[in-house]
């Protein structure tokens, strides 16, 4: 056990969970939640301002996901360590934790007690993952959906025409055509809308 206070910055946008996160970490002798915000792209800023050990974050919010938040975070300030708690267990989700820079990845359900030492483990050095996803994530295999593809996917999963998703993406609608094409064969499925439903239950967008 650390012998000073580990400053936590708290990232998720339900409050009640975020708030029942923050009670439950309080009553942790050696945790001080000095920091909570609800949006993923307040996080590096919130940090900054409170020079934080651990940020905890979900991986579902609005201005950035976690993982986004996690790249940035480890970019700009290295020596803050990462944990990603979330209710979607996804393997893609954890692959993406883990090349985002994050050192722990855990889902909600976690006991409290398991969050606390998690916490302590990532600023010891330590990289802690759940066992069952971990187990998941190594026999998924990798993401095989290119950065354009993901990108053209998340986009098109509003349903927009691929006139549309090329004057958003600043693209020709033929190379949209293509990317959909290329992501719907990898995927092995008969659309875009089966696409995009696959890609995130697998984690993958």
């Amino acid at each position: 056990m650390t012998s000073r206070t580990i400053k936590v910055l708290l990232a998720e946008d339900q409050s009640m969970v975020r708030e029942a996160l923050a009670a439950l970490l309080g009553l942790e002798d050696d945790i001080e939640v000095v920091a909570q915000v609800a949006r993923g792209d307040e996080v590096l800023a919130a940090a900054r301002a409170h020079d934080i050990d651990v940020a905890l974050m979900d991986i579902e919010m609005p201005g950035a996901t976690g993982i986004e938040a996690a790249a940035q975070l480890h970019k700009e300030l290295p020596s803050v360590k990462l944990v990603i708690l979330t209710t979607f267990g996804r393997p893609g989700y954890l692959r993406s934790a883990m090349e985002s820079g994050a050192d722990a990845f855990l889902v909600k359900d976690a006991p409290a007690s398991q969050l606390a030492r998690a916490v302590r483990k990532v600023l010891a050095g330590e990289r802690v993952i759940d066992p069952t996803l971990a187990a998941a994530a190594l026999a998924e295999g990798a993401n095989p959906l290119t950065d354009r593809e993901r990108e053209v996917l998340r986009a098109a999963a509003d349903g927009s025409t691929n006139a549309e998703l090329a004057q958003t993406l600043h693209l020709s609608q033929g190379t949209v055509r293509n990317y959909l094409s290329t992501a719907i064969q990898k995927l092995a499925v008969r659309n875009r809308a089966e696409a995009v439903r696959i890609a995130r239950e697998k984690g993958w967008l």
